[in-house]
């Protein structure tokens, strides 16, 4: 017997009703795998983003503070020999590197010319000594016939005018010998000028010491009327030198007269040579708008190794802690970061999809005090302890606080 009518439609409506909880179960499935997929996910990258922390102990050490200054190695005394007067070089007595006396003849200038000033003014003195010779007879001359025409005026054998006459003789006669004595005392002067002038055609070295260099030679002219020029450079004891260093602005306030350094030279590779700051100068110099200010150090050059002029670098111990808990610079401007949900809306959706994330490390803070934060690793976390800062020596700083010995202190971290 066919189905009738009524028994079709039935059946068609319980395929529909079938068919449609069928897809509303494949997308409940579906939905449900995605979510599992999605937690999966997120809960792995939770993971992967946990911080790592670079840890180091904290131990004993000794902090020593140094300034590090440029400059030159000089000669503690260098003087220049010039001449004061122009002519002819006759001979040169002295060569570099020659070790001179005080008052060794360096160089000798033709001295004909000042030989014969020499001779002319000492006859010049004796012409003037001569005529004051023959005015002091004259004024005797004179005197005895001024005293002879008193005498006669006197007892009226003679007239006034005889007597002014003589008188007036007299007197000329008194001031020629003092024009004599002038004449003399010129001549005098005029000698000791042409001596002195013969005596310095000899280039004499005025100190003790070593020649530096040299700028003359056997024929050579020296002109001095518009400026001396320099025949001879000479330093003092060269074992005995200095190292001039310029200091910056920022670090000159740390520096002491009597601090000791240790600096090299790019002849000896290797090799440090101590010094010691024996002067700190005032007066500053400004190159590139950089100000700094000279140190002059002073240093044993007894095995004559260094040489003036050698371009030197200096480290000045500027303080020095012994034996105090330490920590690398890193360890103080190390802040852990905060973390941070971003908004990925609300419900089921907003919980899965929401990842998380990390802000910016802040910056340490520091107190009035000058306390600041370090942080430990204890038990796997990160807890901060307030220390007092010391002396650093640009890697590591002295610290006090509530920290001992063997102490992790977190240095840096990364994700896993």
């Amino acid at each position: 017997m066919p189905p009738s009518k009524t028994d079709i439609e039935s059946i068609v409506k319980t395929a529909e009703k079938g068919s449609s909880l069928r897809k509303w179960l494949i997308w409940i499935a579906v939905l449900l795998v995605a979510a599992g997929g999605i937690w999966s996910w997120r809960a792995s990258a939770s993971r992967q983003s946990l911080p790592v922390y670079v840890t180091e102990s904290v131990g004993q050490t000794d902090i020593v503070v140094q300034v590090t200054a440029t400059g030159t190695v000089e000669p503690t005394d260098q003087v220049e020999i010039s001449s004061e007067l122009s002519g002819t070089v006759r001979s040169v007595e002295a060569d570099f590197n020659d070790t001179v006396t005080k008052g060794q003849i360096l160089a000798r200038l033709d001295t004909d010319k000042l030989e014969a000033n020499v001779e002319l003014s000492r006859a010049s003195l004796a012409a003037s000594q001569a005529r004051l010779a023959e005015a002091t007879a004259t004024l005797d001359e004179t005197k005895d016939n001024y005293d002879r025409a008193v005498m006669l005026e006197q007892k009226k054998v003679t007239t006034l005018e005889g007597l002014l006459k003589a008188k007036a003789a007299h007197d000329r006669a008194k001031a020629a010998v003092k024009s004599a004595e002038a004449d003399i005392r010129v001549s005098e002067a005029n000698l000791k000028i042409n001596e002195a002038n013969l005596a310095k055609a000899c280039i004499c070295s005025s100190i003790e010491g070593v020649v530096l260099d040299r700028n003359v030679e056997v024929g050579q002219i020296v002109a001095s009327s518009l400026q001396a020029p320099v025949l001879f450079t000479l330093a003092a004891d060269l074992t005995k030198m200095e190292l001039r260093v310029d200091i910056d602005e920022a670090d000159i306030g740390k520096v002491k007269v009597g601090n000791d350094a240790m600096f090299t030279v790019e002849a000896y590779q290797g090799r440090s040579f101590p010094a010691v700051i024996s002067q700190l100068r005032y007066a500053p110099k400004t190159v590139d708008g950089v100000v700094t200010y000279e140190a002059i150090l002073s240093i044993d050059n007894s095995d004559m190794l260094l040489r003036p002029g050698m371009t030197a670098t200096a480290d000045i111990k500027v303080a020095e802690v012994k034996d105090t808990l330490a920590v690398s610079n890193a360890a103080l401007r190390f802040s852990p970061p905060a973390t941070a949900e971003n908004s990925g809306g609300s419900g089921l959706l907003g919980m899965i999809f929401r990842p998380p994330t990390r802000t910016a490390a802040p910056t340490p803070k520091v107190s009035v005090d000058g306390h600041r934060d370090i942080w430990l690793l204890k038990n796997g976390q990160a807890v901060a302890v307030s220390v007092l800062p010391g002396e650093s020596d640009g890697s590591k700083t002295a610290i006090e606080g509530d920290v001992t010995e063997g102490d992790l202190v977190i240095t840096d971290q990364t994700a896993q």
